[in-house]
Parts: C-alpha cells; structure tokens; sequence
C-alpha cells in the first residue's frame, strides 16, 4: 500500500468515526426531546401531589419540641438563630433535630 492509499483509508476512517459519533449526538438529542416532556409531566404531577399532601398534613401535625435546651453564655435569639441554620444548611427539619446545648466559644 502506498502513502497516498494510506492517506486515503486514513481520511476515510476518521470521517467514518466522526459521521457515527455525530449520529449517536442525534439519536442521543431525539431521545431527550422524546423523553423530556414526559418527565416534567411526572414532576408536575408528583409537585401537585406533594403539594396537596403537605397541606393537609401540614394541619394534621402539631410542632413539638423535644425537652430543653442548655444555654451558656447565649441568649434565646442567638440559640434559636443557630438552630434554624443549623436546620437549613442540612436539610433537617428543626423537629427532628434534638439539641442539648449550646454555648458560646471566644
């Protein structure tokens, strides 16, 4: 084989490689048009859903505490500020969270 058939068969390679990863870009697209919608769908129906169950839920349960919280060096505002972050930054909601004290570091 010479350097030009070479040439040739090379070039022939790459744009074969190229035209099928450029129609598994396609066939990837097309599936995510397809599906996409479908899947909002399910979304919006499990947000209504969820949404609905919350606020029924939400008057059905009374907010409890769990005992008391040691405080030192700290005042109520300071605490229950600390508790909501603390609350917020991990996802946790405050009534499952059981703090048994906080004080202050200087």
């Amino acid at each position: 084989m010479s350097v030009g058939e070479s040439l040739v068969v090379g070039l022939f390679l790459v744009v074969l490689v190229f035209s099928v990863l450029a129609i598994l870009y396609g066939m990837i697209m097309l599936l995510a048009a397809v599906l996409r919608p479908k899947a909002s769908k399910k979304a919006v129906e499990n947000n209504k859903d969820s949404a609905v169950g919350a606020t029924s839920m939400d008057m059905d349960l009374v907010q409890t505490s769990f005992g008391e919280v040691k405080l030192k060096d700290v005042d109520e505002r300071t605490a229950a500020m600390i508790m909501a972050i603390i609350s917020d930054e991990s996802q946790i909601p405050l009534s499952e969270l059981r703090f048994k004290s906080i004080k202050a570091v200087e």
